[in-house]
């Protein structure tokens, strides 16, 4: 026969990873804090970017002021899904994006203001259900609000040009870098590569 104490125990211990479990999801969809939430930068700049081409050749670096809209000029400008993860930090389900089993070489640019993010070369396939790449096109392209418990939420990861939340990165990713940027499809917009 079956101990009621050990059950009980069984059961609670279960109830607190499930509890555990609710947790960090709710904050990785909020961005883990009220801070991400946020709308727009308090400063505008300067910034400085690496420029690139539709090629994912580097054009060089340039040096101007961060790009800051109200809610209004946004909310012109994307749809209600971009928004909300852009702008709010919120999250897109799991295997929802369009991007997320994106096949062709290409370049992923920002959907909010065209910054140069990522490209094919460096995605892979985590299995999360969201886009992944083991590093951004360049490190000054994109910026990092980290967070106390980086291995299980990541630190959330922002485009340098204009703050749009992109999503989280991970220390559990492949070599060279062992990061995981796992990205939103609705936070990118996807140029593929013209056949030469």
């Amino acid at each position: 026969m079956t101990n009621p104490s050990n059950r009980r125990t069984f059961l609670t211990g279960l109830l607190g990873v499930a509890g555990a479990g609710a947790i960090a999801w709710a904050l990785h969809r909020k961005g883990a804090g009220p801070a991400a939430a946020e709308a727009s930068p308090k400063s505008t700049g300067p910034v400085t970017i690496a420029k690139f081409g539709d090629d994912g050749k580097r054009l060089g670096t340039v040096t101007t002021a961060r790009i800051v809209k109200s809610d209004d000029e946004w909310k012109k400008q994307l749809t209600a899904l971009q928004f909300d993860v852009t702008r709010r930090a919120d999250t897109e389900r799991a295997f929802s994006g369009a991007l997320n089993n994106e096949p062709a070489l290409g370049i992923y640019r920002c959907v909010c203001c065209d910054n140069a993010l990522f490209t094919s070369d460096t995605k892979f396939e985590s299995g999360t259900g969201w886009p992944s790449f083991w590093a951004p096109i360049a490190k000054e392209n994109v910026s990092q609000k980290s967070n106390a418990s980086f291995s299980i939420m990541g630190a959330e990861v922002n485009c340098k040009l204009c703050d749009a939340h992109l999503g989280h990165v991970f220390d559990d990713g492949p070599r060279p870098t062992g990061l995981r940027y796992c990205m939103n499809s609705a936070a990118l917009r996807f140029i593929p590569r013209k056949k030469s």
